[in-house]
C-alpha cells in the first residue's frame, strides 16, 4: 500500500507541475499583441543580428531563444551579459537588434550595460515578468510574460516562468519564419547533419541502384528468367521493362508467393502474365523521404525510378532508405 500511494503523490506533483505550465502558456495568449507584433517588426528590419542576452536560468532560456532564430532564418546569437560588461559588448553592432530576457527586469548585469545599448540606438526588445521594471521602462517595446505563480511548491524554482518565457520565443521565431517565407529547403541548408539533414536533403538519385545494379527483364521473358534475376540482384524484385527500356511492370517476392499458390509452371509462364503491370513510380530528383512517404502509405518495400521518358533509370527499396537513415 505504501507503494502505491508513494507512486500516486509522485504522479500527482508531476501532473500538478505539467497544468501549472499550461496554464502559464494559456496566459499569453492575450500578450500576443501590438507588443507583440512591434518586436518582430524590429527583428524583420534588423539589418544585422538578433543579439539575445539573459543570465542565469534566463540566460539558458536566451540561449535556446537564439538558436531556434538561428536555425529558421533570423540570424541570432547569445552574448552572456556580464562577459558584455568585461570586452564581448563589442560584438554587438548599430545594426544589431537585442532581445533580452529578465524575469524580474532587475537584473543588475543587463542594467550595468544599458547605457551602452541605449547610446548606439540599438533597438531593445524585452521579455520579463514585470512589466514596470526597470528593464520594461528602457526597452524600445516589452512583452510581459509574467506568470501567477511558479509551478515549484516552494515557489522559488524558474519553472512556470522560464517556460512562459521559451513559449514567447518560439512564437517570435516561428512568426517571423513564417513571414520571411522560410521554407523546408531553407531549413535543410540549416541542418546538413544528422538524420534531420538526411531526411530534408537526401534525393533518390543520391541512394538508388542503378545501372546493373538495378533487376530489370525484358516483358518478354518467363517467370523463371525473373526469379535468376531477382536472384542475382538480391532486391526482392525486379523491374518489367519493353524493347525500349519503358516501365511496363514490377515482379516482387509478393506476386511470387502468389504465383506459387496458383501453381504456375515457372518455367512456361510468361513473366507480364504474372508482373505487377502499374507499379508505383517516383522521378531521381524527389527527396528520399517523399519515397518513404510512398512506400508507407501504399504498403510496399520497393519502387521504380523513370526518367521523363518512362525509362527505367534506377530502383529504390525500403532497405536503402534504412541503410541511409531516412527511416
Amino acid at each position: 500500500m505504501t507503494d502505491i500511494h508513494h507512486a500516486e503523490k509522485l504522479q500527482a506533483l508531476g501532473l500538478a507541475v505539467l497544468q501549472e505550465e499550461a496554464a502559464a502558456i494559456t496566459h499569453l495568449i492575450p500578450r500576443v499583441n501590438h507588443d507583440f507584433v512591434t518586436a518582430c517588426d524590429l527583428m524583420l528590419a534588423c539589418e544585422g543580428r538578433i543579439v539575445v542576452i539573459g543570465i542565469g536560468k534566463s540566460g539558458h532560456i536566451g540561449n535556446k531563444i537564439a538558436a531556434t532564430l538561428a536555425s529558421t532564418g533570423a540570424p541570432a546569437f547569445f552574448v552572456h551579459p556580464a562577459e558584455a560588461s568585461h570586452g564581448d559588448l563589442g560584438m554587438i553592432t548599430p545594426k544589431d537588434v537585442v532581445l533580452a530576457l529578465s524575469n524580474s527586469g532587475e537584473t543588475s548585469e543587463i542594467l550595468t550595460i544599458l547605457p551602452l545599448i541605449k547610446r548606439a540606438s540599438i533597438p531593445l526588445i524585452t521579455l520579463t515578468g514585470n512589466p514596470n521594471s526597470s528593464l520594461a521602462e528602457a526597452a524600445t517595446v516589452n512583452i510581459d510574460v509574467s506568470v501567477e505563480k511558479e509551478a515549484c511548491p516552494l515557489g522559488l524554482a524558474p519553472t512556470s516562468s522560464t517556460t512562459a518565457a521559451l513559449a514567447m520565443g518560439d512564437a517570435l521565431a516561428v512568426a517571423l519564419l513564417e513571414t520571411r517565407g522560410f521554407s523546408a529547403d531553407d531549413f535543410a541548408l540549416s541542418h546538413p547533419g544528422g538524420r534531420l539533414g538526411r531526411r530534408l536533403l537526401l534525393r533518390i538519385s543520391d541512394i538508388m541502384h542503378t545501372e546493373e545494379a538495378m533487376p530489370q527483364v525484358q516483358d518478354t521473358v518467363s517467370l523463371a528468367d525473373a526469379l535468376v534475376e531477382m536472384s542475382h540482384k538480391n532486391l526482392g524484385m525486379t523491374a518489367i521493362v519493353d524493347s525500349d527500356k519503358k516501365v511496363v511492370g514490377m515482379f516482387t517476392d509478393g506476386d511470387l508467393r502468389r504465383s506459387l499458390s496458383k501453381t504456375h509452371d515457372v518455367h512456361q509462364t510468361p513473366i507480364k502474365t504474372v508482373m505487377t503491370s502499374k507499379p508505383k513510380t517516383l522521378p531521381a530528383d524527389k527527396l528520399a523521404v517523399d519515397a518513404l512517404s510512398m512506400m508507407q502509405s501504399y504498403k510496399i518495400t520497393a519502387l521504380l525510378i523513370m526518367d521523363d521518358e518512362q525509362r527505367l533509370i534506377g530502383v529504390l527499396t525500403m532497405h536503402d532508405l534504412l541503410r541511409a537513415g531516412v527511416v
